[in-house]
């Protein structure tokens, strides 16, 4: 077994490669962000299209709608995160035993085949047939961030890790931002709303194919890949390379033991509480508070995305050159974190005092609780590779799953709480519990978070070796 350490500099293969030269490991990063931005195209373009197929007299009155009802559209925005959360754990492990990059073509690829087909479904099967396929689509969708996680644990040098980690998952924020806006347009063209699901599907189709070709699991089995990016990367990465004969075991009891992990997790959770509620939430008080018709609430909506997508990259620039800078990791992803969590604490905290006569202030204050969020970019989100890079996809997949179940229950929770939609007060108790699970969740993940590879990390499936090398 040969253990990988971070010694860049001392290899002369490396010397060739300049960290700022554009390499094939670009090139994945590229086409990753791209599967950010389609996945997330096709998760929130739905919350759009069901508007219109609910009532057609809100986009395009020559579309067939269906009638649903409001409890029938919500079953239909949570049924994707069914499938989604199912299928973490398990795709998470798949990762395993079988290539990332296949899966991650084959997840998306399906979803893409659920999204054309969902039309026809609506058409004939109505909505348990359009229910199916949104569970379909999450399940397909659960390997994304396990598989991207996966990968960037090796293509990625960790001085690079948070600009290019933060770029590829700023395709989620891109994606919101393209769908939510441009979902509207295209419900009110003459194709109607079934053009959403063709559009996205398509677009999720041709990038499986181009990532089948132009992708890879490892820098080592790049086909095109130069030999001086190769040792750069190889030589730069905390990832332990074993042979055929020489596996290392998914450490199970380990990680669901492990301090760091459960902070992450907890980390993780109040993440998506705040980030879903937000996303879900907000159209509704732009329309039911403030008074913004359906016209201007897509664009405002997608204001704040746009916001935290555009932060991302002086935040995750500065990340880098703290690193450079020999400021410890685990302060540097703490640091990060705690902008994205007590900012956003802070910002909804005043939300609740604005008074709904002035919404410029309101989509400011707004602007701000998501902008800020960017920070979680290189907080949490990578924190997974920091704790263990040879099983950062299975991770990721095991917070993430705990996540989207809160991303599930969030919005009820909310929901309930909000029995008059037009109550300021009712929004404002919405506000302080997000706050308050935001400035919770960090203040754990600030005490019990580490960013240094846990012990865990190149376990073999020899015990007795695990024993060993636990003892160095």
């Amino acid at each position: 077994m040969i253990a990988i350490k971070t010694e860049a500099s001392s290899d002369d293969a490396t010397k060739n490669v300049s960290p700022g030269k554009l390499g094939v490991r670009h090139l994945q990063v590229l086409l990753l962000f791209f599967a950010m931005v389609i996945g997330y195209s096709i998760r929130v373009g739905m919350s759009v299209a069901v508007v219109a197929m609910s009532n057609s007299s809100t986009a395009n009155p020559e579309i067939e709608d269906y009638g649903w009802t409001s409890l029938e559209r919500a079953s239909i925005l949570s049924s994707f995160f069914w499938g989604y959360t199912i299928m973490q754990i398990p795709s998470g492990y798949i990762i395993t035993i079988w290539s990332t990059q296949k899966l991650l073509c084959l997840g998306m690829f399906i979803c893409g085949v659920f999204s054309l087909l969902t039309y026809l479904a609506a058409h004939y099967g109505g909505f348990i047939a359009v229910y199916v396929c949104r569970v379909g689509m999450g399940l397909c969708q659960a390997c994304l961030l396990p598989s991207i996680h996966n990968l960037l644990s090796k293509w990625v040098p960790p001085l690079e890790r948070a600009r290019l980690g933060t770029f590829i998952y700023g395709g989620a924020l891109l994606g919101t931002v393209i769908a939510l806006p441009f979902s509207g347009l295209l419900a009110a063209s003459s194709i109607g709303w079934p053009s959403i699901f063709y559009i996205f599907g398509g677009l999720a189709i041709c990038w499986s194919i181009i990532f089948l070709y132009l992708g890879s699991d490892t820098p080592s089995t790049h086909k095109t890949i130069s030999f001086e990016e190769k040792m750069y990367i190889v030589s730069s990465l905390e990832i332990t390379h074993t042979d055929n004969e020489e596996k290392l075991r998914t450490p199970w009891k380990e990680i669901f033991t492990s301090t760091p992990i459960w902070a992450l997790i907890i980390a993780h959770c109040g993440q998506s509480w705040g980030y879903w509620t937000l996303l879900t939430e907000m159209p509704t008080y732009l329309d039911s508070v403030l008074g913004f018709d359906i016209g201007k609430n897509g664009g405002i909506s997608a204001l704040p995305y746009l916001a935290m997508w555009i932060l991302s990259f002086p935040v995750s620039w500065l990340s880098d050159y703290a690193l450079k800078k020999n400021v410890s990791r685990s302060i540097t992803r703490k640091l990060a974190n705690t902008i994205a969590y007590w900012g956003p604490a802070a910002a909804l905290i005043v939300l609740g005092f604005v008074p709904i006569d002035n919404p410029f202030w309101t989509v400011i204050i707004l602007v701000v609780a998501v902008g800020l969020n960017a920070g979680s970019l290189c907080g949490y989100q990578l924190n997974h590779i920091d704790l263990s890079p040879n099983h950062a996809g299975i991770l990721m997949s095991i917070t993430n799953c705990l996540a989207s179940v809160i991303a599930i229950i969030a919005p009820s929770i909310c929901g309930n709480i909000v029995s008059d939609l037009s109550s300021t007060y009712l929004w404002s108790i919405v506000f302080y519990i997000s706050a308050g699970i935001y400035f919770a969740t960090n203040l754990i993940f600030l005490i019990w978070g580490k960013a240094e590879v846990q012990w865990w990390n190149d376990l073999k499936s020899d015990k007795k070796n695990n024993v060993l090398l636990r003892a160095v």
